[in-house]
This record gives C-alpha cells, sequence and structure tokens, in this order.
C-alpha cells in the first residue's frame, strides 16, 4: 500500500504516438492521474490486451471525449487511493477493473463500480484477463440474448479473448457449448476449455455442423464478431426463437438478411457496444458478474486462459501477437 502523499508524481506509460502499425505504440512519461470522487487509483500489475485496442491505435475506434487517450481497456493491481465518494475498496485491496481506457501505464484510475475482487487463487497478472471479455460475454450473452440454463450457444472465434471466456462462462452456467476456430489445434483447445464440439471453419461447413449436432433443431444464442458473409448460415443456425447477437464485424459490417426467415421463425438480431456506455450501466454488469459467475470462478469452473504476457514496454509486440491471430486466449501486459 502506499499512502496518497506518497505516490509518485509520473508514471510509466505507453501512448499512440499516432495512427498506424504496432510501432506507434511509444513509452512516455505522464503524470499520475488523480482519482475523482467515485474513482479509485489502482498501481497496475497487469493490462489486458483485446481488439478494441488495437483499433483505437489503427485510427479506427475513436476514444471516447471522456477517456483516457491511452489505450487499455482492464487491468489488476492494488488500490492506492480512492475518490471522496468511493465506499467499496480500501487501499491495499487487490482488485481488477473494466477501465475508460489508460490501461497501459503504470496507474490508472478506474470508477469504483467497475472494479471486481481479485478471484481466489488468481494472480494480478491472470485477473487483468478478466474484466473486458467477461463484462462484453455477459452484457450480450446473458442480458441481451438471454441464455438460460440448459439452452445452448455457438461462439465464433472461440480461441480468442472473448472466445475463451465465453465458452468458460457457459460451460460454467449450465450451457451446452459449439466454437468455430480456424485450424484444429485451436478447435482442441475450445474442447478443452470446455466446449462440447469445436469446428474448424476452414474445412468444415459450421451450419452443416450445427444442425447435424442438435438434431436439426440448432442454437438457442449464436456469439458473433464475425458478421459480413456469415449472417446468413448464422440464421440457419439458430433453432426457433433463436436470438443472435453482433460484437464485432471482422468480415464485414454489411450482409444480407431473409426477413422471411426471421419473422417466420420468431428469431431476435441484436448487437452491442460497451464502451461507450454509462458508468452506472457497466457498474450494473460488474454486480451481475460478482453476483453469479465470481462465485464459479472462486469454485474453479472458470480458470485462467493466458496465452502469452509482454513486460509494458513491449506493448507493440504484444499487439503484433493480437493481429497474427495465432494467439489461443489472452494476452497480458505485465507492469
Amino acid at each position: 500500500m502506499i499512502p496518497k502523499e506518497m505516490l509518485p508524481r509520473d508514471m510509466r506509460a505507453v501512448e499512440i504516438a499516432r495512427p498506424g502499425g504496432p510501432e506507434v505504440l511509444k513509452p512516455v512519461v505522464r503524470p499520475v492521474p488523480a482519482p475523482k470522487a467515485n474513482e479509485i487509483l489502482i498501481k497496475v500489475a497487469g493490462a489486458g490486451v483485446n481488439r478494441p485496442d488495437v483499433l483505437q491505435r489503427s485510427g479506427n475506434y475513436p476514444v471516447p471525449p471522456d477517456a483516457s487517450d491511452l489505450p487499455g481497456l482492464e487491468v489488476a493491481g492494488e488500490v492506492v487511493a480512492t475518490g471522496s465518494s468511493a465506499r467499496t475498496y480500501k487501499p491495499g485491496d487487490k482488485v481488477c477493473a473494466l477501465v475508460h481506457g489508460g490501461g497501459y501505464a503504470e496507474y490508472c484510475v478506474a470508477p469504483e463500480v467497475t472494479a471486481l475482487p481479485v478471484p481466489k487463487g488468481w494472480s494480478l497478472t491472470e485477473a487483468a484477463s478478466l474484466p473486458e471479455t467477461f463484462f462484453t460475454v455477459w452484457g450480450n450473452v446473458y442480458d441481451r440474448a438471454r441464455l438460460a440454463p440448459g439452452e445452448s450457444l455457438l461462439v465464433q472465434g472461440g480461441t480468442s479473448g472473448i472466445g475463451v471466456s465465453a465458452i468458460q462462462m457457459a460451460k460454467a452456467t449450465g450451457n451446452r457449448v459449439f466454437a468455430t476456430a480456424g485450424s484444429d489445434e485451436k478447435c482442441a483447445a475450445c474442447v478443452r476449455l470446455g466446449a462440447d464440439k469445436a469446428i474448424n471453419y476452414k474445412t468444415q461447413d459450421f451450419a452443416a455442423e450445427i444442425k447435424a449436432a442438435t438434431g436439426g433443431k440448432g442454437v438457442d444464442v449464436i456469439l458473433d464478431m464475425v458478421g459480413g458473409d456469415y449472417v446468413p448460415k448464422e440464421l440457419k443456425s439458430l433453432a426457433d426463437d433463436g436470438r443472435l447477437v453482433f460484437i464485432a464485424f471482422l468480415r464485414g459490417h454489411k450482409s444480407e438478411l431473409d426477413i422471411n426467415e426471421v419473422m417466420r421463425r420468431r428469431l431476435t438480431i441484436s448487437g452491442s457496444t460497451l464502451r461507450p456506455r454509462p458508468v452506472e450501466f457497466k457498474g450494473g454488469i460488474a454486480k451481475s458478474l460478482r453476483e453469479k459467475i465470481w462465485p464459479l470462478i472462486d469454485a474453479g469452473k472458470i480458470k485462467p486462459a493466458i496465452y502469452k504476457t509482454f513486460p509494458l514496454g513491449e506493448a507493440a509486440e504484444a499487439h503484433r501477437l493480437m493481429e497474427s491471430s495465432q494467439h489461443i486466449g489472452k494476452i497480458v501486459l505485465t507492469v
């Protein structure tokens, strides 16, 4: 624990010098941020690397006006100072948190309501892999798509950070889980994480495989980060009253849509982005995760899924790995 009056004035951080490739991520010295009334200041031990960081770096993800220009949407570490209205955490507490940018740094502020205790037995580096993907999965799969116990879920991109989180969460909440991935090795990893069946989308037709595996019924929910030409096949992969929820569109944001199929089979199509939502909304997700998912993590039903860590100063290498799509699981920067 660092007494507030002994906090350093400056910190190491990594900024985006200009839009471009990984090489534009540059080490800098910045002032240590001060927490606002409802915020906590975290001495960062680990910061997760996520696809939005890459999009922000390349100039394709505008930073909200009230957010830090530094990349990084999730951190874990020790609380070292609190705002005047913060009541849940105190200096010395170990937390992980969803943040509004600023994670690629030695210190980062977080709204207190978006912080969660580090799960039992997890290191701070491991805990840094949790918030962004778990908030995203809960908000879309459970809140928007209303996945219920006993229903089935198809996760597109099963070995991405989102994918490994969604597979484990859905398995732990009593669901049948399917996943797609781009190699037999990645498919095997999905099964190890809890998927009942993994489909190599490069060599297999995932719509046909899903129909065969479900006796022609289809799945209840699809979590999609692909979009584009996947959408018509995804509608065919859904059960009647099925729900398709978008969180990204790696194959394009436009697609053909058979409205008759949507009407006839009562399908629901939805989607969301997390970063622009109000702090209060994100705090509601944190509350749900604390109540519903954290006990499953503490019970060992959900485990860390980190592929590789990099020191903060090697953020560019972490982004190169992210863009290669060779990773199976999360990438984390250590501070």
